[in-house]
């Protein structure tokens, strides 16, 4: 992870793709599908499953545009 990402405590775009490369493609493709239906980058929907896998108390995809689940 570069200096970048570590000191915002935010995963970079280029980090998010590694982390994309490494998972299953049903996975992958999941996150990918999930990010363009709510319109969010990439890298914050890979932060949100971990971060909701963690901590059930993160903020999570049901906190994506709750508009749209209306």
């Amino acid at each position: 992870m570069n200096s970048s990402s570590t000191t915002l405590e935010q995963l970079s775009s280029a980090d998010a793709q590694a982390i994309l490369q490494r998972l299953p493609e049903r996975i992958r493709m999941a996150l990918i599908e999930r990010a363009a239906a709510v319109d969010y980058p990439l890298e914050a929907i890979v932060e949100m499953a971990i971060a909701s896998y963690l901590d059930e108390e993160a903020l999570g995809f049901a906190d994506c545009k709750p508009q749209r689940g209306q």
